[in-house]
């Protein structure tokens, strides 16, 4: 059994992926336990066996040579905000899919099995987003809402601005405009594709005499683990065993990279089997971790390494 701590997670794991190369032949197992994940709602244990991947876009679109007042020029000069609000709002249809030329070719359609474990959580859509203030899905609507946080891809703005936002007003026509957008990815969805499918889309539908700059990381493709290895099965029996409740293979809607680096790099699937509760307010202030959930998470990975021993 080999245990590897690795500390700079939260801020992209720059070190990780050399790591694992270097010593990819002492770091191959039969199979990588990872424990960042958590309960379904709070109570029904979970292995976790698809995680969506990432990609990051921030742009800028760039118009007039230096921002003009909007009564000379408005009405006849074109407003970079006005450009860039339109291209954004193309990105989803009306039944909340995404719009760009072959988003969809490389996600996979779940398993009837994967498909009835989920419908048998009977997820309450309605007190999850009303516990946020919110009512109505937005994502595709012939897909279920667990569908659509576990395993289905999604473009989202992060964040958008431009022209002036201080207090009073300046009545201007700004010369530049700017969003920061990420795109959640999941099966075989490649993110330099996606980047690619993204910028042509929004250069395509520049008006002539603008202008965009970019600024981009790597991304980062979905993880997504066979549960035909045995070690899966004998988890969520023990998982079972110790929470009183059937445990389920489970889906998530974030990303964690290290999953799909053991897979790529060492060969090794990964098992993800967390504790964490819905209410743990995790990267808010005031994060906690249950005691219960420390208490049996020791004896549930007890349980699981017995099992995996037996296998």
């Amino acid at each position: 059994m080999t245990f590897l701590f690795e500390g700079e997670e939260e801020s992209g794991s720059p070190s990780l992926v050399p790591f694992l190369n270097d010593h990819a032949d002492e770091l191959r197992a039969d199979i990588a336990l990872i424990c960042d994940t958590g309960l379904f709602e709070s109570t029904v244990p979970a292995i976790t066996t698809m995680l969506r991947g990432m990609l990051t876009e921030e742009l800028t679109i760039r118009g007039p040579s230096r921002d003009l007042h909007s009564g000379m020029y408005g009405g006849l000069a074109m407003n970079p905000i006005r450009v860039l609000t339109k291209i954004l709002a193309g990105l989803h249809d009306d039944n909340g899919a995404v719009t760009l030329p072959g988003f969809y070719d490389d996600v996979p359609e779940l398993s009837d099995d994967i498909r009835a474990q989920w419908q048998s959580l009977n997820f309450d859509h309605e007190t999850f987003l009303g516990d946020v203030g919110l009512k109505t899905p937005a994502g595709e609507v012939d897909r279920t809402p667990l569908e659509q946080v576990w395993s289905r891809p999604t473009c989202d703005v992060n964040g958008i601005w431009g022209g002036y936002t201080g207090d009073g007003f300046k009545t201007v026509l700004p010369s530049q405009a700017s969003a920061k957008l990420s795109f959640r990815l999941v099966g075989q969805q490649d993110p330099d594709k996606i980047r690619e499918a993204f910028r042509h889309y929004l250069e395509s539908n520049l008006p002539d005499g603008f202008t965009v700059d970019y600024r981009s990381e790597k991304g980062a493709p979905a993880s997504q683990m066979s549960t035909d290895h045995p070690a899966f099965e004998a988890a969520r029996i023990a998982l079972s065993d110790e929470w009183g409740t059937p445990a389920a293979f489970a889906g998530c809607g974030g990303s964690i990279p290290i999953a799909g680096y053991f897979k790529d790099i060492l060969g090794t699937d990964a098992m993800l089997i967390g504790f964490g509760k819905d209410d743990d307010q995790i990267h808010s202030p005031n994060e906690k971790y249950d005691v219960e959930s420390f208490h049996k998470g020791m004896r549930s990975w007890a349980r699981v390494l017995d099992a995996m021993t037996k296998g």
